[in-house]
């Protein structure tokens, strides 16, 4: 055996030499790769910008269009009226011709009753291009029939239909398109640039207002996550969460509790790779030192000091038990404890042995207190069973202990109780003291290793073994609310029927 743990431990110290995986040098990207967030951002605000200019160019240019022609209209019924007064028509020639070249007309004409009047023309083309008819216009028809002037070429003539006014029930002017595309063109131009300085304007604004809600705290996320993996066990790489009550402030919270959380975890780990190197570069002198005192002890049986001959095998038995547990110190934390043996067996016994072993059998500062049913058994293995009661009686004395010592005993009764009853297949062990209990504050971790009340010289694994090892026999262990002291229930359950009928037969063949 000595061999065996000396070959353990220059295995460890091999591994521990050798470069962990967390140590090499990593390569990570800085930043995002390509466009981040920003630039992203920022492509996506100008054609949305611009998509928004295009849908207000639309009924911008038809109203445009609409516009200029009730205009034209407008400047003709008024041309119509200055005609129409001079006696029995006549006009100078020259005349109508500056006034259809104010108003950009080839002609107008006037309908009034079934009488269609020509009150005056200039060169008169030979044939009209389309007819405008402004009177019924629909909003579909001005967009349609914007577009359409604007993509046409040419300079055909247009016939323009408006309401009249006075007893005139509507009047005609003939002009040409192009005035009209040209000035549709001069507008369009200003619409786009316009628009685009709206956009640029708008995009701008939407980029940094989102830049500083959205993309720096974003930024600072990264970051963070960034440094920490980095470096996880520094506390400086933790990201302070803002004071905003959105989604970003959640996840900075979040991230901050996690990082938090998560060094430690580390440092706990950290700790037990330490604790477990230690242990097993002690464990061969330790387990010597412990087999020269087992052949002592062996000799001592040889004494005929009844003394001698009483407390010898429970010596032997004590240093069996110790080279035992010495031979599985690496047991927690890298490997799981072996399967229980388990059988039927009564639990006085365990109970004495463990009262003996823990030193209060001639204590007489601490009462002790055992209310087992009579013939109580339990399906268990022994040497676990052992441990378990062993470590929760030490804590119920350690606390009972540090609360007289450190002042804060009342001057009652100072007592550790066991209790033990049967309900049906489960046996129900109860193991409880008068201290002042658990604190608060551990009991959300209290079965985890490392996980101490405080007391001095407490290394936070008593309580961490014995629930693994309850666990392993499919039962359960915790702390009972609401009793003086501190009270831990163990509750295991017997196996099933089919499994003890087997061991049996193996056992008696």
């Amino acid at each position: 055996m000595v061999a065996t743990d000396l070959q353990r431990t220059q295995d460890l110290d091999r591994v521990s030499d050798q470069p962990d995986q967390a140590d090499q040098p990593v390569t990570r990207l800085r930043g995002p790769r390509g466009l981040g967030l920003s630039g992203k951002l920022l492509l996506l605000t100008i054609p949305l910008v611009m998509i928004a200019a295009v849908l207000l160019y639309v009924p911008a240019i038809a109203n445009f269009w609409v516009n200029r022609l009730n205009d034209r209209v407008a400047a003709a019924n008024t041309a119509a009226l200055v005609l129409d007064a001079a006696p029995l028509g006549m006009v100078p020639d020259s005349l109508s011709r500056q006034i259809l070249k104010s108003i950009n007309a080839r002609a107008v004409a006037i309908k009034m009753g079934q009488q269609r009047r020509l009150l005056a023309s200039d060169n008169l083309p030979s044939a009209i291009g389309h007819d405008i008819d402004l009177r019924d216009m629909t909003a579909w028809e001005a967009i349609t029939g914007s577009f359409q002037m604007m993509l046409e070429t040419g300079n055909r003539a247009i016939r323009i239909v408006g309401p009249g006014v006075g007893n005139a029930q509507f009047i005609e002017i003939v002009t040409d398109e192009l005035p009209l595309r040209q000035a549709m063109y001069r507008f369009s131009r200003n619409v786009v640039v316009v628009a685009l300085i709206i956009a640029a304007l708008t995009a701008g604004l939407v980029y940094l207002a989102l830049h500083y809600l959205f993309v720096r705290p974003m930024r600072r996320l990264t970051a963070s996550l960034i440094g920490f993996h980095e470096n996880p066990e520094s506390s400086a790489r933790i990201i302070v969460p803002s004071q905003r009550s959105d989604e970003i402030g959640v996840a900075e919270r979040e991230l901050s509790d996690m990082q938090r959380d998560l060094m430690s975890m580390l440092n706990q780990k950290s700790r037990l790779a330490a604790l477990g190197l230690a242990v097993s570069k002690i464990n061969h002198d330790l387990r010597n030192l412990l087999a020269s005192a087992q052949l002592l002890s062996d000799q001592l049986a040889s004494v005929p000091d009844p003394r001698v001959q009483r407390f010898a095998p429970k010596l032997v038995r004590s240093l069996e038990r110790a080279i035992a547990f010495c031979q599985s110190t690496l047991s927690y934390g890298r490997a799981q404890e072996a399967a229980p043996d388990r059988r039927i067996m009564l639990i006085e016994p365990v109970v004495m042995e463990v009262r003996e072993t823990a030193g209060l059998a001639n204590e007489a500062s601490i009462a002790w207190v055992a209310a087992i049913e009579r013939g109580l058994t339990i399906d268990a293995d022994p040497d676990q069973l052992f441990r378990v009661l062993l470590n929760l009686v030490r804590n119920a004395a350690q606390a009972l202990e540090s609360h007289s010592s450190g002042g804060g005993g009342d001057g009652g009764v100072r007592q550790i109780r066991i209790t033990g009853k049967r309900e049906g297949a489960v046996a129900i062990l109860e193991v409880s003291d008068t201290g002042p209990g658990v604190p608060q504050k551990t009991r959300e971790h209290l079965f985890e290793a490392f996980q101490t009340s405080g007391r001095p010289g407490g290394s936070g694994l008593g309580l961490a073994i014995a629930a693994e090892l309850v666990r392993a026999h499919g039962g359960d262990i915790h702390l009972v609310e609401g009793t003086l002291g501190a009270t831990f229930r163990i509750v295991i359950p017997d196996r099933p029927v089919e499994l003890l009928s087997i061991r049996n037969e193996r056992a008696r063949a």
